[in-house]
């Protein structure tokens, strides 16, 4: 046996999908190849306390109180040659403040090679690369289904992208075809599973004779997720409800005071590590087209209906979702409650949008981009 290979992927904890992407690499390449040793790290980690606190929360502010800017600014810097965009100076403050930790660490891990999921850290080895300071091979991930001109950067040794546009897109930029892999998003090897329907929806509570909407996120000009789940249960008294409150306390409290006068038909829920399984017993998602969350929707053929999508990324992700009829889109409470009661008395448009989502899963890209990196470590280690 060979020499035991190191990978180190790096993500930024801004938002939950750069670190679930990793994640997802790391806890598949325990399964998928053992002899590659996967170390997962958050450059936030080296930086200061001050520009952590600093850049989240006005990514967080500008998102939650300017989501037109942030689509501004988010296609002004679409592009290739973007050193003269507002981003420049995030990428460059992200540089100086982490530079020195982050490279210091990444000597002391001393890995065969490194993966980006976000392109703040990809900026600086790319740079490094350039200067000579750096021989790492380094690609970089990208978690949505377009691909921004921020993720450019020069002397990568791969991307891997989720759909054929972001592939003819980055074509587009100048990097060359063969360095462009489409994988799709990685999302954790529990997706790829043997899936015990039955089981799970006893678990549950869930009855799988009846239609079941899984409620993932509220949205802005739609309603608080209350708000949202008790017009859900009247739209159709048949219909079950599942209502994710994540890490909220309080709404979690408040849900299941709710599901008190609706007879079991409402299931609040808290965080959970087991979502494929509330998929796996739902007939539709009504959730914010991350790319993350949109490719775990994929991968269980569950059919989304789109809200509030972040102008921008999640944006593009509708259009994708939507083109290929994986998704509607609900522009307000109303529209909502027009969709899933429309959906409630068409199982057969439900079952279309399953297949339409099956169709454009890429439920193993975890283990696709594993055997890229593994094949290429392999082919270094040989001409070193």
């Amino acid at each position: 046996m060979g020499k035991k290979r190191k990978l180190l992927v790096i993500s930024v904890s801004i938002g939950s999908g750069h670190v679930r992407a990793a994640e997802a690499i790391r806890k598949t390449a325990l399964l998928h190849c053992p002899e590659l040793e996967v170390v997962h790290l958050d450059a936030m980690e080296y930086v200061s306390g001050a520009f952590r606190k600093a850049y989240k929360e006005s990514y967080l502010k500008i998102i939650e109180r300017h989501p037109s800017l942030w689509g501004y600014m988010f296609s002004k810097s679409d592009r290739a040659e973007n050193d003269d965009s507002k981003m420049k100076n995030v990428r460059l403050a992200f540089e100086r403040l982490s530079a020195r930790a982050l490279m210091d660490e990444i000597e002391r891990i001393n890995p065969d090679g490194i993966l980006c999921t976000h392109f703040l850290p990809a900026g600086l080895i790319s740079r490094k690369i350039r200067k000579g300071r750096m021989k790492v091979p380094c690609w970089i991930q990208v978690t949505d289904f377009d691909v921004h001109g921020l993720w450019f950067q020069n002397r990568m040794d791969g991307y891997f992208v989720a759909c054929e546009e972001a592939s003819w897109k980055l074509a587009a930029f100048g990097i060359q075809p063969s360095n462009i892999h489409m994988t799709g998003i990685p999302i954790v090897p529990s997706f790829t599973m043997a899936h015990d329907t039955e089981a799970w929806a006893a678990e549950l509570g869930v009855d799988l004779d009846k239609p079941t909407v899984l409620m993932m996120s509220g949205g802005e000009g739609l309603g608080d997720m209350l708000t949202l789940t008790e017009r859900m249960l009247e739209t159709d008294p048949l219909c079950q409800v599942i209502a994710l409150a994540g890490k909220n306390e309080d709404l979690f409290l408040s849900l299941t005071r709710l599901s008190e006068s609706h007879g079991g038909r409402l299931i609040p829920m808290g965080f959970t590590n087991t979502i494929e399984r509330v998929m796996a017993v739902s007939d539709i998602a009504v959730t914010k087209p991350g790319g993350l969350t949109s490719a775990e929707c994929l991968a269980m053929g569950l059919p989304m209906i789109i809200i509030s999508p972040i102008p921008g990324q999640e944006e593009r992700n509708a259009d994708y979702l939507l083109e290929h009829g994986a998704a509607l889109k609900a522009l307000d409470a109303t529209s909502l409650e027009h969709k899933i009661k429309r959906l409630m008395a068409r199982p057969d448009k439900i079952g279309e949008m399953k297949e339409k989502a099956a169709q454009i899963a890429r439920p193993d890209a975890a283990a696709h981009v594993l055997d890229i990196i593994c094949e290429a470590l392999e082919r270094n280690a040989v001409h070193s």
